[in-house]
């Protein structure tokens, strides 16, 4: 844990593009320390696109020192030729934290788009700009990094220290997202 908090490292899972995410949570307050993404070239084999994704990822998790590392779940499509890639791409990212000995919590998408926008069914815009809101980034994050920092955020709010033994959020993350919330409704 840093001088500023547990430091989190979200990644959102993709063959083509990896977001990844990394804040620091103290208490209810969250800080954003970076974004980006990890691609492939996808004029590589499977075997050599997967090691560019993990060796991506092992830079990140060097350079940020993270305590924990969350990924979004992937849902399984009708193609199943894309399902398999995909799963693929999901067991690289999850070995990368895994190997440097952290420990990696899984969330489905609606948990994480309900703990940052407020609805489980939010579109990849809504989740950018309450990502942007509630780290106070004033640029745009691209969406595969912004869902990276939403599984971060859906993380610290889940087990921050005010929350009870079902993982309900009791503490100030609570409050923290609904002001973030009713001011993006007064803007509208």
């Amino acid at each position: 844990m840093s001088a500023f908090g547990r430091r989190l490292l979200g990644l959102d899972p993709g063959l083509q593009r990896t977001g990844w995410g990394v804040i620091t949570v103290s208490g209810s307050r969250l800080g954003h320390v970076a974004s980006g993404i990890v691609s492939s070239d996808s004029s590589g084999t499977i075997a050599e696109r997967l090691v560019q994704l993990h060796r991506g990822l092992v830079e990140v998790i060097a350079a940020h020192e993270p305590d924990e590392a969350v990924v979004e779940k992937s849902f399984v499509n009708r193609n199943p030729d894309s399902t398999l890639k995909l799963g693929l791409a999901r067991g690289a990212v999850l070995l990368a934290p895994g190997l440097a000995g952290l420990r990696v919590t899984e969330y489905a998408p609606n948990r994480v788009k309900k703990a940052v926008v407020g609805v489980g069914h939010a579109d990849k815009r809504q989740v950018q700009v309450m990502v942007g809101r509630l780290l106070a980034v004033a640029s745009t994050i691209p969406s595969d990094a912004a869902d990276a920092l939403a599984a971060a955020i859906c993380h610290a709010h889940y087990t921050g220290a005010g929350n009870r033994v079902d993982g309900t959020p009791t503490d100030g993350m609570s409050r923290a997202i609904a002001a973030a919330l009713a001011r993006e409704a007064q803007r509208r």
